[in-house]
């Protein structure tokens, strides 16, 4: 009941991605692109398991994928942080003990960061009570891990909803809140390395920054050292407040952060109708030369794509190259592509995020 991992094809499956995104991006004359590696184990600082229960114990599941009902038990995850790892077999053995720990647990997740922070999340089909709150104390203190009890409308909190973590780009260090149940980069050895990459392309800028899709301010951090100003946006208010949190905690003060979508913000500078959360901030003072976008799955909506066309240079990290490729074909009559990247977030998966750096002809 381990998890496994094939190390020893590591280099063939990387080698597929990166065949697979310099062939998605040869229509658009691409530089071959810089392929960042990911560790081959103990890579993935946030994962969930089902619990299955056989007997009177409960395991740890996985299931394949289109398969619900044939479980995959597991002691260890070698995919997942060696925090994780060692989380796992004190949790176990503390459900297994106690009755308001385990009753209707259904679900199991974890947050870990590279600095060893921890944050525990607990799901259950029923209300929680004192006697739950009282064990999940001790477990917490006993974990030196964070605890978050769900179960439906109901949300408690043991320590903090939230994990500290230090990343550093080119040479600082930057401190990081990442909140219980908002969206977090899962391979932090990655994502330190695409911060260093989309910093590096940005370069030193005397104009301004604008942002979409910012998140708790994973890029806007260091970017917004390379630049003058920037403007940055998000539509999700946990991410919010954690961005800001973050701007705060680092000493960023030349960063202005609107809970705005991207298709709002379009809106807004397009002038087609004003934003009460735009209040106080001049958009014609901006100076903008580069914009960054780290949008979702489904990429760029057509209309926020013009919008980036009337930027000199478009930062561009994608989590889904096919869509990369579409909004690049639109964009391609009025800018080429003048660097890629190739980021393995998700070793021995199809999936693989991209990064672009598109400038004016």
């Amino acid at each position: 009941m381990t998890g496994s991992v094939d190390a020893a094809g590591y280099a063939a499956q990387l080698d597929d991605k990166r065949q697979r995104l310099i062939e998605l991006l040869a229509p658009f004359d691409a530089p071959a692109p810089q392929v960042f590696e990911s560790p081959r184990e103990h890579y993935r600082l946030r994962t969930e398991f089902r619990l299955w229960r056989e007997g009177e114990e409960r395991h740890y599941a996985m299931f394949a994928p289109g398969d619900k009902h044939t479980p995959i038990l597991l002691d260890t995850f070698p995919v997942a942080s060696r925090r994780i790892n060692e989380l796992m077999p004190p949790l176990k053995a503390a459900w297994q003990a106690s009755e308001a720990l385990s009753f209707k647990l259904f679900q199991v997740e974890f947050l870990t960061t590279l600095a060893g922070d921890a944050l525990i999340t607990l799901a259950y089909h029923r209300p929680l009570d004192d006697s739950w709150r009282a064990e999940a104390e001790a477990l917490s203190a006993s974990l030196g891990a964070s605890l978050v009890g769900r179960s439906r409308g109901q949300r408690l909190v043991i320590g903090r909803d939230y994990v500290e973590e230090t990343l550093e780009v080119a040479g600082r260090s930057y401190r990081y809140r990442q909140p219980e149940g908002a969206f977090s980069q899962p391979n932090g050895e990655v994502c330190q390395k695409m911060l260093g990459w989309a910093y590096e392309a940005l370069g030193e800028r005397d104009d301004d920054l604008l942002e979409l899709y910012c998140g708790n301010g994973n890029f806007t951090l260091p970017l917004a050292t390379r630049v003058r100003r920037v403007l940055a946006t998000e539509i999700s208010k946990s991410s919010v407040n954690a961005a800001l949190a973050n701007l705060a905690d680092n000493g960023i003060d030349n960063v202005a952060l609107v809970r705005l979508s991207a298709e709002e913000l379009t809106q807004a500078l397009n002038e087609v109708r004003p934003f009460r959360r735009l209040a106080g901030i001049d958009l014609k003072r901006y100076d903008f030369g580069t914009v960054f976008v780290d949008p979702p799955r489904a990429g760029m909506d057509r209309d926020t794509c013009e919008l980036t066309r009337r930027f000199e240079r478009i930062l561009y990290i994608s989590c889904n190259p096919q869509t990369l490729a579409a909004n690049i074909a639109q964009l391609h009559d009025t800018h080429r592509v003048t660097r890629s990247a190739l980021f393995d977030q998700f070793p021995y998966t199809h999936h693989m995020e991209a990064g672009v750096l598109l400038e004016r002809r």
